[in-house]
């Protein structure tokens, strides 16, 4: 306890990120039985209700209660940031890979042509072309937020192979007969994963704005399914007269936001020796 106190004092934001995302990801997983109303019922006899003791949060310009729509989108917002992540970081250990171990015409290819050409492109302007494209949805959702974000990752990974891959322990391992595939997962991979951890977990930030402002649009899951973004956008006419509706839902974009961003830093510090001792950790 003594030591986890010590921690908390020298890393501050990173207990307040811890903070924010277990309320976020409790509310999220616990929702169905969180939710003190459901989050769809429409009850237009107490529209634009402010904050009361039968709704937290008040009620939207439908009379729907704000804050199980909050917890239902925190929901979303956690399926779509894994989601995302998910997909991105692995096209980008695949694309990144092979580029960085590889190297020669391959690394040309993949870095010129496939990584620079997404790279050139804004993330969330492929996201609204795609998901215009396609339709709002949650599997085309995912997929263009996917394709706007793979590139930042593949990145990271090859930088991260080029930098060990001629190792003294991968030369030893080669020389010993093993295989690329084994070579990569079992010499390569776990001593790159750390800058790879820390890159997801601020990118899960950056997916949920993507997600919200897709939702803003349109683009994102379709209705009657609560997501902040959509929140946002509803409550755009009622801004003066009732603040609330954009109050809650900001509040919860930016705590998550806040939350994926120090938690990276935290493992940032955490995983980089230097920054160990400089904090003692």
């Amino acid at each position: 306890m003594r030591r986890a106190g010590s921690r908390i004092r020298r890393q501050p934001l990173a207990a307040a990120g811890v903070l924010l995302l277990a309320g976020f990801v409790l509310g999220g997983l616990t929702a169905p039985w969180l939710a003190p109303h459901n989050p769809a019922a429409i009850d237009l006899l107490n529209r634009l209700q402010g904050p009361s003791a039968a709704h937290w949060a008040g009620t939207d310009e439908l009379g729907r209660d704000i804050l199980s729509r909050l917890l239902w989108g925190a929901r979303l917002s956690l399926a779509v940031s894994v989601s995302v992540v998910t997909v991105s970081l692995g096209l980008g250990l695949a694309v990144g890979g092979l580029a960085g171990y590889l190297g020669g015409w391959i690394d040309t290819a993949l870095t010129t042509f496939a990584m620079n050409t997404f790279l050139a492109l804004p993330g969330i302007l492929l996201a609204i072309a795609f998901a215009a494209f396609m339709g709002p949805g949650f599997t085309n959702l995912v997929l263009a937020l996917a394709i706007g974000g793979w590139a930042g990752y593949a990145r990271l990974v090859r930088a991260q192979v080029m930098a060990v891959r001629n190792r003294e322990y991968v030369d030893a391992a080669r020389a010993l007969g093993a295989s690329g595939l084994r070579i990569f997962f079992r010499h390569i991979l776990p001593n790159i994963v750390q800058p790879i951890l820390v890159q997801a977990a601020i990118g899960m930030a950056g997916v949920i704005l993507a997600e919200a402002t897709l939702s803003f649009l349109g683009l994102g899951i379709p209705a009657p399914a609560p997501s902040w973004g959509s929140m946002l956008n509803d409550a755009r006419l009622h801004l003066f007269d009732s603040p609330h509706l954009v109050l809650f839902p900001a509040l919860a974009v930016a705590g998550a936001v806040l939350g994926f961003n120090f938690l990276g830093d935290a493992l940032r510090d955490q995983l980089d020796p230097r920054t160990r001792l400089e904090l003692g950790l």
